[in-house]
């Protein structure tokens, strides 16, 4: 007679030890995880407590995540193999979280992972290269241990039908013990799916479930009452409260984000040597300022950027979410570009780093970008100590972007880099400009200093910005701002805000506006800026400009967002009426005019707007070139032609990623 199935039958103990030890494993990794969410090995236990003891329910649900996660062991033989696997991605996820929080105010997101290669790349920003080294030998010896264990591990002896029942019977319970603790702490308050301030969130709800949220809760959701009447609405109310402008289309219009940058000023308790920033002080006493809400803090400049250009708030999106990694890889949306398109205006964008940093060598065509210089274009510049490209590259880059259209207007959209973090916690100037006589408590006074003298070289680089602009014979306005805080352990009582969400802005001008002092957040900058010039070209726009005061503007900006982006498109009548540019990589060609043998084994290739980032190719072949300046190449290697017309420049990223040829 065949012998009934129990789940724990005497006969497998294993199975019996399996449904104790699996739980404790997700406890053990939950632990684990939240230790390095709280930045408990660094900062102490206190915080990680508070959360277990205040929101005990919330952190159930972690555990309970981690061990849906663990529960298909029971379906597999291999039962240990998975369990490591699973183990090894949470303690990998727990850990990459907890490394991020020390070096930036933004938690580990699923966003993060849309730009990995972006996070390699910047990674000798932050370890030296022993370190590097450790935690390369220490993922391939993991790496080697689980493959082992897959090889050589030990195997369930249970046949199928059991392993499929004891598996059901695990992923059922579970999923209900999931279920419930989920349904409890929403209840008692303990967890909440809107994420008001990313970090605090992980603070309060656990890595687990809140990085589950960055993943599951994605775009914007469909506002209640959207309709083509409702849009309809919309548009009427923004044309009735739209006045009669006269546009000063004759107005360059350039904007600088810069990078992690406050005035020093505003932080409580820190004392320095003198002003780190003379010209800001200057320009805030003279121009139009303001404190300027920025949805991210240490770190997220695409999403400032963003709000910037077309806007729109980051924060209907989800949690941790970048547009540029999610709807504008595809599609178009109502920009500063496009509006100063519609008036005349060639549009240019810069930035003084890699030009698929965020992906922006795609994104910037959807926001009516005519052209886009990015690190690969410019001349070789100079590097901070931690390796960041210097901000003072970008006067000549700007001058030169107001150059090339001399029959037209420009828009000129800059985000400088000097100013990124990490801040070294060890002394690494040796006579600084700006020394630091008192700092904040809970402050390094090493990592201070050397932001301090940072923004003390941006302020100068603005200095040298504005006598350029000043001497020019056009008309410009000059939008100036912080993206977001530096990453520097401050918290909202250490600023003069009261706020990790603010920073400042300056709307420099060479034809005397009055100067008008408002707060602002980053998605009404730019209508702000352009109002001051009497555009009032697109929907968002003169939304922004006039209907600040309406009292259905939260929920009308979100009903135009989803309609723009996720939405029927009622207010174009079914369409985007935005094309996508054919956006040239560099603001001026690079061309080919000479070469020029010396000697027998050395020859130059002679032209314009070469970078270091030049390879010449001769029918597909790359030859042995280097970079001597902006109008010269040396090449080692025979082209085996006097014809520079034989000859393609390409340039070529550091992934090795063409991102032009001339061909």
């Amino acid at each position: 007679m065949k012998q009934p199935i129990h789940l724990w039958d005497a006969r497998h103990p294993k199975e019996r030890e399996a449904f104790l030890y699996i739980p404790l494993l997700a406890l053990g990794l939950t632990l684990i995880s939240e230790l390095f969410n709280h930045k408990a090995f660094t900062d102490g236990p206190s915080s990680f407590w508070q959360f277990v003891t205040e929101n005990p329910i919330a952190f159930l649900v972690n555990v309970f995540l981690v061990l849906v996660t663990l529960a298909p062991a029971f379906f597999f033989r291999r039962r240990m193999f998975w369990c490591a696997l699973v183990s090894v991605v949470w303690l990998m996820g727990g850990a990459v979280n907890g490394f991020i929080l020390l070096n930036r105010m933004t938690p580990f997101t699923v966003a993060d992972l849309t730009v990995f290669q972006t996070g390699i790349d910047t990674l000798p920003n932050y370890l030296s290269t022993p370190y590097i080294i450790l935690l390369v030998g220490a993922i391939l010896l993991v790496l080697a241990g689980l493959v082992f264990l897959f090889w050589k591990g030990p195997r369930s002896t249970a046949s199928g039908r059991r392993r499929l029942m004891t598996g059901t019977a695990a992923l059922a319970v579970s999923s209900a013990l999931l279920a419930g603790s989920w349904t409890l702490a929403f209840h008692l308050g303990q967890l909440s799916h809107v994420f008001s301030n990313l970090a605090f969130a992980y603070e309060d709800y656990g890595f687990s479930y809140c990085f589950l949220q960055t993943w599951l809760n994605r775009g914007i959701h469909q506002p209640s009452r959207y309709s083509a009447q409702e849009m309809s609405r919309i548009r009427e109310m923004i044309e009735a409260d739209t006045p009669a402008a006269d546009p000063q289309t004759d107005v360059n219009v350039v904007f600088v984000q810069l990078e992690s940058f406050i005035d020093p000023a505003e932080i409580q308790g820190l004392e320095l040597s003198e002003d780190a920033v003379p010209t800001w002080t200057a320009l805030t006493e003279e121009y139009s300022t303001g404190y300027l809400t920025v949805p991210v803090v240490g770190a997220g400049t695409a999403n400032t950027e963003y709000e910037v250009l077309t806007g729109m708030s980051t924060r209907l999106f989800g949690p941790g979410e970048y547009p540029y990694q999610t709807r504008l890889t595809d599609q178009t949306v109502e920009s500063v570009a496009y509006n100063l398109k519609e008036n005349g205006y060639a549009t240019h964008a810069i930035h003084n780093h890699r030009a698929t940093f965020y992906g922006r060598n795609d994104v910037y065509a959807n926001l009516g970008f005519d052209d886009f210089t990015a690190l690969e274009y410019m001349p070789k510049v100079q590097l901070t100590p931690k390796n960041w490209a210097k901000d003072a590259i970008l006067t000549s880059q700007i001058g030169k972007a107001l150059d090339a259209t001399p029959d037209q207007p420009d828009l000129v959209f800059t985000v400088s880099v000097q100013g990124h973090g990490k801040y070294p916690t060890e002394q690494v100037l040796e006579n600084p400009a700006i020394t630091v006589t008192a700092c904040p408590e809970g402050t390094n006074r090493n990592a201070l200093e050397y932001y301090v003298n940072q923004v003390h070289e941006m302020d100068a680089f603005l200095r040298n910005l504005l006598n350029m602009l000043s001497q020019r014979e056009e008309r410009t306005i000059l939008v100036l701002y912080g993206d977001h805080l530096p990453a520097l352990d401050l918290e909202g009582r250490n600023m003069s805000s009261r706020s990790l969400y603010k920073t400042e802005y300056v709307i420099w001008d060479n034809f005397h506006l009055e100067k008008a002092d408002e707060d602002l957040c980053a998605y009404q900058l730019a209508a702000a800026a352009l109002n001051r010039i009497g555009i009032t070209t697109g929907v968002m726009n003169a939304f922004q400009q006039f209907c600040r005061e309406e009292s259905t503007y939260a929920s009308d900006l979100l009903k135009l967002q989803y309609d723009a982006l996720y939405g029927k498109n009622y207010l174009h009548g079914g369409a985007s009426p935005y094309e996508p540019t054919d956006m040239q990589m560099g603001m001026a060609p690079i061309t080919v005019s000479s070469i020029v043998q010396q000697g027998e084994e050395i020859w130059y290739v002679l032209g314009e707007n070469f970078s270091p980032y030049c390879q010449v190719t001769i029918e597909g072949r790359r030859l042995d070139a280097e970079y001597i300046t902006p109008r010269l190449i040396r090449l080692t290697e025979d082209p085996e032609t006097d014809n520079p017309g034989d000859l393609q420049i390409q340039v070529v990223d550091k992934h090795n990623e063409i991102l032009s040829d001339t061909e």
